[in-house]
């Protein structure tokens, strides 16, 4: 247990660089898409730029702090095996399979756009860069509360602030079209 804290830190540590390259490759694959409509030069030459910006960050940043997230992650349950009896924890690893799951849908968009196909919309990848934030959300007030009524309560929360977002988004859009015409 002397190890406990040094492994908690990593743990938090890596969660939040795995974050921060969730949020940063979505921007890029919104930015990526963009470049799509620019006139040639300009369009391969962004186009290269953000296919080895992507490849770097994915690659260099947020895959190792996932797979290192979670091996500090198992090490913390391996130490804390009780946490697995309590309810919290489980509605936590819950998440935490959205995260992956969210993880393999941004990979599955990283190798699309690598391979200069591009099937969504830099509004649809706006909407799904929200899909991270909505995620840790839910982690950090389910870690930070433990409490199955708060928790009913985060989840009120984080779907009054999904909807916020969505409006955000749509008022934001009209912005946006307003000002290009």
């Amino acid at each position: 247990m002397e190890y406990y804290n040094y492994i908690k830190s990593l743990h938090l540590i890596f969660v939040i660089t795995w974050f921060a390259g969730l949020f940063y490759i979505v921007r890029l694959f919104v930015y990526h898409i963009e470049a799509n409509d620019k006139p040639s030069p300009e369009k391969e030459i962004l186009i290269k730029q953000y296919k080895l910006m992507s490849y770097r960050l994915w690659y260099i940043i947020t895959w190792p702090s996932a797979v290192l997230a979670s091996v500090f992650a198992i090490t913390l349950l391996l130490l804390m095996p009780e946490w697995l009896n309590q309810p919290w924890m489980h509605v936590k690893l819950g998440f935490v399979f959205l995260l992956f799951l969210y993880h393999l849908k941004c990979h599955q968009i990283f190798k699309q756009l690598q391979n200069d196909e591009v099937k969504h919309t830099t509004g649809f990848m706006r909407l799904w860069n929200e899909g991270a934030t909505l995620i840790l959300f839910a982690v950090v007030f389910l870690v930070i509360l433990k409490n199955a009524v708060n928790w009913i309560y985060g989840v009120i929360g984080i779907m009054a602030f999904s909807i916020l977002l969505m409006l955000g988004y749509k008022f934001y859009k009209r912005i946006r079209e307003k000002n290009q015409s």
